[in-house]
C-alpha cells in the first residue's frame, strides 16, 4: 500500500494521508481513504447513474402469504390477475431469479385496500429494466427484468433508456460497478441510492451483453422450475446418446464450452469498461469461475472449498435427479415426452384432458394421480416400475441395465445391492426431499405416508387432485396393500429366526397402516376440496396428518 499520490512523504505500509476535501468529490462523501486522483477524478468528471437511470426500490406488498406465489403452486396458464414479480433471489448476473407471481387483480386495488401496502414507482411498473437484490451475503448481481413485472421491495431497480440498457447492465455487472461499490456502501444492502451514486460512461458492449442474457437464459430455462421450461436437456436431440451415461458426458462438455465462453465474454466486458474508466492500474478483468452463474457451472452452484472431481459428482448427482424429477412430471402427465413445455397444469385437469394435447403419447401419465412408493412392487403403477418404462421410452430396452447402473451409480451406489434397489432406496427415503428442496417448500408432488415405518407412501400431483382422491387412496392402494401384506405374513409358517423377525415385521406394517387408515378414511369422507389460488402452504395444510411434513 502506498501513501496517497499527492504527498512527498517516503511510503510507508498501511499508511494512507488524504484530504478531507477529496471526499467530496465523491458523492455522499464516503470516508473512501484508499481512492487515487484517478478515481477522483471519474467522478468530477463523468454524469452518475442517476441521471441516466435513476435506480428505485420495489414495492411493499404488505402481506406476502396473501398476495404472492412461486408461480408453480397455482394454476397454469395464470388468471389475469396473476403477474410476474421480482423478489431480489440468489446472486445470479444477467437473468433468472423469475419464480414470483403477485395477486394485482383489478389494478392492485385488494393489495391497496389491506392499508399495509407501499406501492412505490408506480409510473414504471411492468416497464423493462434492470434489477437486482438488494440485500447480499457478499456482492450484488444484476439482471435484465423484462416487460410485465412488478417490483417486489427486496428488488433494487432500475429503468434506462432503452438504447442504453445494455450499456447500464454491462457496466453494473463489472468488476467496476463491484469497485465503486465498495467505496460508496461498505454493508450488505444495496440500496437504490448506493447504486445511483455509480458514475457512468456509455460504451459499445451490447452485443457482449446480449450474448451473456442469452446464456444465463438458456440456463435458467434448463431447469424445470423455470416457467419458460420445455425439455430436459439430457432429453434434447443434439445431446441424446444410445445410453444416459454417453449423454450425460456430452451434455457435460457442453456445459463445459457454455461457462469458458460466458468467462470470457464477462472479462471481455470488464476489459472495455476497465480500459474506458482509465483504471487499467487499479482492476484487473479477470472472473473467476465460481462468479460465472449458470447452474451448469459447479464452481457457482456448490459453495465451499471442493475438489474438481467432488464438483463433478455433485453435478452428476443433481442432473440425474432432475431426470429423476422430470420423469415423475411425465408419469404424472404435467410434462410430456411428445410435447414441449407444460400440459397438465391446470387444476382439476383429467387424462382425458392430457390426451386431448397428446392422442398418441409415447409414455402414458398415471391415469388416477396416485403412485405409490412401496418396498416392493405391489402395484402395476409402482414408482420404480414406471421409472424403468420411463427408461426404455427414452434410451431404449436393450440399455435399460446399463442405464439403471449409471443412475444408481450417481445416487451413492457402491454395488453392495442392486441398482434397482439403490433407486428405490432413492424413491423411498430422499425423493421427496429432493422435490420439497427443489421447488422452495412449494411442492407441487405432495407424499402421502403412513408414518415412520413408511409402510405406505403415495405420490399425487396437486393440479390433478380432486375431492375422490383420497377415497381412491385409500380403496385402491392402501387397503390393498394391507390385504397383500397380511397374506405375506400369512404365508410364513415357522416363528424361529429369521422368519418370525420378517413375521413380526410385516405385522407391525400392517399395524402402521391400519392407524392410517382411520386418519385417511376420515380425510376421505370430508371430500376435501382445494384451491390452487390459496397456494401451496394452505392447500397443504388441509392433509395434515397424512402427507409427509414439509
Amino acid at each position: 500500500m502506498t501513501t496517497d499520490n499527492n504527498s512527498s512523504t517516503t511510503p510507508v505500509p498501511n499508511f494512507y494521508r488524504a484530504s478531507a476535501a477529496d471526499f467530496k468529490k465523491i458523492p455522499g462523501s464516503p470516508i473512501a481513504y484508499w481512492t487515487t486522483e484517478r478515481v477522483r477524478s471519474i467522478f468530477e468528471e463523468n454524469p452518475l447513474i442517476e441521471n441516466k437511470a435513476l435506480p428505485k426500490q420495489g414495492s411493499t406488498i404488505g402481506d406476502n402469504d396473501r398476495f404472492l406465489r412461486v408461480w408453480y403452486e397455482i394454476s397454469f396458464p395464470w388468471k389475469p390477475k396473476w403477474i410476474k414479480c421480482v423478489k431480489g433471489g440468489d446472486y445470479r448476473r444477467w437473468f433468472g431469479n423469475c419464480l414470483y407471481l403477485v395477486n394485482w387483480g383489478e389494478n392492485g386495488q385488494e393489495i391497496k385496500s389491506t392499508g399495509r401496502a407501499t406501492i412505490r414507482n408506480s409510473d414504471y411498473l411492468f416497464e423493462p429494466g434492470i434489477e437486482w437484490s438488494r440485500i447480499s451475503s457478499a456482492i450484488t448481481s444484476f439482471r435484465l427484468m423484462q416487460s410485465g413485472f412488478f417490483h417486489e421491495s427486496a428488488s433494487g431497480v432500475a429503468f434506462p433508456p432503452i438504447d442504453d440498457c445494455k450499456t447500464v447492465l454491462g457496466l453494473f455487472n463489472t468488476t467496476i460497478s463491484r469497485y465503486f461499490l465498495g467505496m460508496l456502501n461498505q454493508t450488505l444492502t444495496f440500496q437504490s441510492g448506493d447504486i445511483s451514486r455509480i458514475p457512468y460512461i456509455k460504451v459499445d458492449c451490447d452485443a457482449n451483453v446480449e450474448n451473456l442474457i442469452s446464456f444465463a437464459k438458456s440456463d435458467w430455462d434448463s431447469y424445470e422450475t423455470s416457467w419458460d421450461f420445455t425439455t430436459l436437456p439430457l432429453l434434447q436431440p443434439e445431446y441424446h446418446q444410445s445410453t444416459l451415461r454417453e449423454t450425460y458426458t456430452k451434455l457435460r462438455t457442453h456445459w463445459k464450452e457454455m461457462t469458458l465462453e460466458m468467462q470470457r465474454l464477462e472479462e471481455e466486458n470488464n476489459r472495455i469498461f476497465i480500459e474506458a474508466y482509465g483504471l487499467q492500474d487499479e482492476l484487473t478483468p479477470e472472473v473467476p469461475f465460481s462468479e460465472i452463474t449458470l447452474t451448469c457451472n459447479p464452481h457457482y452452484r456448490y459453495n465451499g472449498d471442493r475438489s474438481e472431481d467432488e464438483l463433478e459428482v455433485l453435478l452428476l448427482t443433481d442432473t440425474i435427479k432432475e431426470f429423476i424429477s422430470y420423469a415423475v412430471g411425465c408419469m404424472f402427465g404435467r410434462s410430456s415426452l411428445d410435447k414441449p413445455g407444460l400440459v397438465l397444469a391446470n387444476q382439476g385437469e383429467k387424462i382425458g384432458d392430457y390426451l386431448e394435447q397428446v392422442p398418441e403419447p409415447s409414455f402414458m401419465p398415471d391415469r388416477d394421480n396416485i403412485i405409490p412408493i412401496l418396498e416392493d412392487e405391489y402395484f402395476e403403477d409402482d414408482i420404480v416400475g414406471r421409472f424403468k418404462e420411463f427408461l426404455k421410452v427414452t434410451f431404449g430396452e436393450e440399455t435399460l441395465s446399463e442405464n439403471l447402473d449409471f443412475i444408481a451409480e450417481a445416487l451413492g451406489g457402491n454395488g453392495k445391492k442392486s441398482s434397482e434397489a439403490v433407486i428405490r432406496d432413492y424413491f423411498l427415503k430422499s425423493f421427496y426431499k429432493d422435490h420439497v428442496k427443489m421447488y422452495k417448500k412449494r411442492p407441487i408432488y405432495w407424499l402421502f405416508s403412513s408414518g415412520k415405518g413408511r409402510a405406505f407412501n403415495a405420490l399425487i400431483y396437486m393440479h390433478r387432485y380432486n375431492k375422490e382422491t383420497l377415497a381412491m387412496m385409500r380403496t385402491d392402494y392402501l387397503l390393498e396393500l394391507e390385504g397383500k401384506l397380511d397374506a405375506k405374513r400369512e404365508m410364513i409358517k415357522a416363528d424361529i429366526g429369521k422368519d418370525a423377525q420378517e413375521k413380526a415385521r410385516l405385522g407391525k406394517m400392517i399395524d402402521e397402516i391400519m392407524a392410517y387408515d382411520e386418519v385417511l378414511k376420515n380425510k376421505a369422507d370430508e371430500y376435501i376440496e382445494i384451491d390452487l389460488d390459496d397456494g401451496v402452504v394452505v392447500n397443504y395444510g388441509k392433509f395434515e396428518g397424512l402427507v409427509e411434513k414439509i
